[in-house]
Parts: structure tokens; C-alpha cells; sequence
């Protein structure tokens, strides 16, 4: 009896969740969901989900590595947490979702085209230059992601909205254009690039 259930065990433990153990934040975790539809039901979210979290979870243990990591679903993630607060058994499931994510990207499989994932990609190649977000050329970057007629087009329709906020002074003009940056730019750099090699070397990846 004991040899059956360790081959079972051995065929619920395929290699994506294995993989997914090894390589995702907290993914370790993925093999406790009990798929109640808690989180799906928290999520804010929840209807726009192409797969909720607990989908996710049984799509890992079923084995289905390329419609998992090709999925928007863990580029919906807000980070609201309301799924770990309300999951019985605690799972840290926003950790998770991001680690997905996060996994994906650096495997070069995430789909290319989800706007949160462009988003995320500008803000970081935004912040890391200086250290601090620079919300004008982030506005910028973010108006003409899809093209020169488009900005120019996003651009106008935003004017209403830009010069009430400069009126009621809830927009320092000025201040947008002063430099964000860190004094230590030089050792940001070699932290981030140090870390890149301790995470690269963790995951088997470099």
C-alpha cells in the first residue's frame, strides 16, 4: 500500500511543479492549495482573470508548463493581498502570482503585449536609472508605448486633466523637471547587477 501511494505522490509531483518549487518565490507553497476559489472570489480583479490563482495552482500540478508561463493572469496582480488574508490555509498566494511572473520574464515566455507587464517594465527601467521614479519621462514613456500618433493623440486628451491638477496645484511643474536621482547612483548599479548574479546563480539560469 505504501509503494502505491509513493507512486502516486511521484506522478502528482510532476517536473513543472518541481520546477515551479526550485525556481518560483514561495512556490513551494503551490502543492497546499486545497482549490476552494477563496482568492478568485477576493480578488478585486476576479472577473478579468483569464486564470484565477487557484487555476494556476492546478494547471502547475497537472503539468502544463507553457499555458501557465504564457499567461496574463499573474500580470493581473495588483498585490491587494486580499487572498492571503482570506486563504484558509495562508498561502502566500500574491508572492506567488508575482514569482510566476517574474519566472516568465526572465525565461523570455511572458506574453509580450500585457499592458501590466509593459507598464512594469517601464517604471524599473525608469527607476533603476536614477533610483527614483522620474514621473514626467514615466508619463512620457507610458503616452507613446504604442507609437508617435498614439502619444501625440493620448497626450492631448490628457491636457484637461494636466492643467487642472497645475491649477489646483495638486502638479509641482517644476518640480518635474528638477533631477530624482540618488547621490550614490554608481553603487545602486553594482547592488542591482550583484544581485541579478546571486539570483542567477540560484536559479541555475546564468
Amino acid at each position: 500500500m505504501r509503494d502505491k501511494n509513493a507512486e502516486t505522490m511521484q506522478k502528482y509531483h510532476n517536473d513543472f511543479l518541481r520546477e515551479v518549487e526550485a525556481n518560483v518565490e514561495e512556490g513551494d507553497w503551490v502543492h497546499m492549495c486545497m482549490q476552494c476559489g477563496v482568492c478568485a472570489g477576493s480578488c478585486p480583479l476576479g472577473d478579468a482573470w483569464e486564470h484565477s490563482p487557484q487555476k494556476i495552482f492546478m494547471m502547475i500540478r497537472a503539468g502544463k508548463r507553457e499555458e501557465v508561463l504564457t499567461s496574463d493572469s499573474m500580470w493581473m496582480c495588483t498585490s491587494c493581498y486580499n487572498c492571503i488574508v482570506r486563504c484558509p490555509r495562508e498561502l502566500p498566494i500574491t508572492h506567488i502570482m508575482h514569482g510566476l511572473a517574474n519566472y516568465a520574464h526572465r525565461l523570455g515566455i511572458a506574453p509580450k503585449m500585457n499592458p501590466t507587464r509593459r507598464f512594469a517594465k517601464l517604471f524599473w527601467n525608469n527607476i533603476v536609472k536614477t533610483g527614483r521614479v522620474n514621473e514626467l519621462k514615466l508619463s512620457i514613456s507610458l503616452y507613446f508605448m504604442d507609437g508617435f500618433t498614439n502619444g501625440v493623440k493620448t497626450s492631448l486628451e490628457m491636457t484637461g486633466m494636466g492643467l487642472g491638477m497645475l491649477k489646483t496645484g495638486r502638479l509641482d511643474a517644476m518640480g518635474l523637471l528638477r533631477s530624482h536621482g540618488i547621490k550614490d547612483k554608481s553603487g545602486l548599479h553594482k547592488a542591482l547587477k550583484k544581485a541579478r548574479e546571486i539570483e542567477d546563480a540560484r536559479k541555475g539560469l546564468s
